[in-house]
């Protein structure tokens, strides 16, 4: 399970912490310790990554955590650890942004699969980024009339119908779209609605 994602452990209690930190490094992932969600906070300079963090510590609570990183705007996944799991908590949890809920004692390899799945999601999530960005900058490459015909297409209007808003011919809209078509790199109708609505 090897990547370049740092894990950032955090538990107040060493034992655990420590634990936590050889069985990732075992599945050849790198961490980070931390003994509180405020030291965590304060290392300024830290990648960001996956952060690992119990529920109940003294100053800052694991909930607390993941509820400050959600109103900074850190898009950063957290799993939380508890050894007092309840319904209530789950939902708090899971309203806090936490992306996993596990509960003590765990086997090793549910705390594994539960990383592998959050960085697979994370890395999904990343890769659509990347291609949003790059439909939105094809899209800004297009002239104002190029855009209007897209437009047109996307709200499934034929190129008469187009042609008649527009105030132009169907020839020209046909142009118009066949340019489009080249700059937005559409090899069909459909593949270019998907991009324009990729691009929201």
């Amino acid at each position: 399970m090897a990547t370049d994602t740092i894990i950032h452990v955090i538990d107040d209690d060493a034992a655990v912490r420590d634990s936590i930190a050889f069985l990732l490094e075992t599945a050849h992932l790198t961490t980070q310790t931390y003994e509180s969600a405020l030291a965590f906070l304060a290392e300024i300079d830290r990648p960001a990554g996956c952060i690992v963090t119990d529920v109940r510590m003294p100053d800052m609570t694991g909930l607390e955590l993941a509820r400050r990183l959600r109103d900074s705007g850190s898009v950063e996944p957290v799993i939380v650890i508890t050894g007092h799991a309840d319904v209530p908590l789950a939902i708090e949890a899971m309203r806090a942004g936490v992306v996993d809920f596990i509960e003590k004692p765990f086997d090793d390899e549910v705390l594994l699969a539960s990383i592998q799945r959050v960085l697979e999601q994370a890395s999904k999530a990343s890769s659509a980024d990347v291609e949003r960005r790059e439909f939105v900058a094809r899209l800004e490459s297009l002239s104002p009339r190029e855009r209007d015909v897209v437009d047109g297409l996307v709200k499934g209007h034929a190129n008469k119908v187009i042609a008649f808003d527009l105030g132009i011919s169907p020839r020209t809209v046909e142009v118009y779209r066949a340019n489009a078509m080249t700059k937005m790199q559409a090899r069909s109708l459909s593949e270019l609605i998907r991009m324009v609505m990729t691009a929201g």
